[in-house]
């Protein structure tokens, strides 16, 4: 007798149903950083415009911003904290190696035995985040998951690194995603590109530190490279995504990129060619560059600040470390 094995399927199509935010609770401004890198305020916001940045005190880690944004998302989703069956933690600064971020947040949450598992791809970490839970879900291996980036960069800075120290900043952003109707998130373009992952990265490896061979790892970059990649090459991912997801710029109603730095974000506005009727996210302004928790939290102002943009079309793109990128267009809650 043949014995044939059961193979899940699940809903045709997923959307995002809320937002959730948690920014660090302290307020720094550019006059704060700028002794130990010998520069100004006025540099500081040519170079990157970048006003203030959140941090968080010495006692909040990303898994405490990761549980407060958490919990407003599900709260705002309608979505019993029971039936997230699937937690997805994307950070670079989970505050140790194990346990998984994810797993302590679903506790914390009451979504309690969900599987849950921690995603390292740096600021393109919450895009993968949606892809995986998107596919997860359509193809029967959860029903409604939540994805939230998180970051508390703050513990991996050097104050005197003056390429990178200026630009960071603590927080999470979070998002239920379930089954819907129609459409609601478009197919990921995503990759990497590790031969430049030299651009940008830890300076140094743990075992160098436990060692003393090496003082704290901190995050340092090229930028130079970084912002050419980041603006020539991603533009060509942005492109491809509206490509994929069958939508031109000009039907738009948002565009959220990574928060890496305002002059990027123009230029790749200004790339795409997009009509002055799309909001563009320009949240590093106030909060910084958040690796991960970036694009969630943009979008979550975005929504707070432009409540019409529900239901309207918004197109992400993450890129950062290790030079891994993703890009989708979704459907606004």
């Amino acid at each position: 007798m043949t014995v044939s094995l059961r193979q899940p399927t699940g809903v045709a199509h997923t959307r995002i149903y809320s937002y959730g935010a948690a920014r660090g609770e302290l307020a720094v401004p550019n006059d704060d950083l700028v002794g130990p890198i010998d520069s100004s305020d006025e540099w500081i916001r040519q170079r990157t415009g970048i006003v203030t940045r959140m941090r968080a005190e010495p006692g909040t880690d990303a898994i405490d911003l990761a549980t407060e944004a958490t919990r407003e998302a599900i709260e705002r989703s309608g979505v019993d904290p029971s039936d997230v069956d699937l937690v997805i933690c994307a950070t670079i600064s989970n505050p140790k190696q194990t346990p998984s971020v994810s797993a302590i947040v679903a506790d914390r949450v009451g979504a309690n035995p969900a599987a849950a598992y921690d995603v390292n791809a740096a600021c393109a970490g919450f895009a993968y985040g949606v892809a995986q839970a998107d596919a997860l879900i359509r193809a029967g291996a959860a029903h409604y998951a939540v994805v939230v980036g998180t970051e508390k960069l703050s513990d991996v800075v050097d104050p005197t690194d003056r390429s990178i120290s200026f630009l960071l900043g603590d927080g999470a952003g979070a998002v239920v995603v379930g089954p819907s109707d129609t459409p609601g998130i478009g197919p990921t373009v995503w990759g990497s590109d590790g031969s430049k992952s030299d651009a940008v990265g830890m300076n140094h490896t743990l075992t160098d530190f436990r060692d003393g061979k090496a003082p704290w790892p901190t995050l340092r970059q090229e930028g130079p490279t970084v912002f050419r990649w980041a603006v020539w090459e991603m533009v060509k991912v942005a492109r491809e995504a509206l490509e994929a997801a069958g939508v031109a710029a000009s039907d738009l109603a948002a565009f959220i990129p990574h928060q890496a730095n305002m002059r990027i974000i123009d230029e790749f506005a200004k790339q795409l060619k997009l009509p002055e009727t799309v909001v563009v996210g320009r949240d590093i302004e106030t909060t910084g560059n958040t690796s991960a928790a970036s694009i969630p939290l943009a979008t979550h102002r975005l929504l707070e600040e432009h409540p019409e943009l529900s239901g309207g079309l918004a197109l992400q793109i993450g890129f950062g470390a290790g030079l891994v990128f993703g890009a989708q267009v979704i459907v606004l809650p």
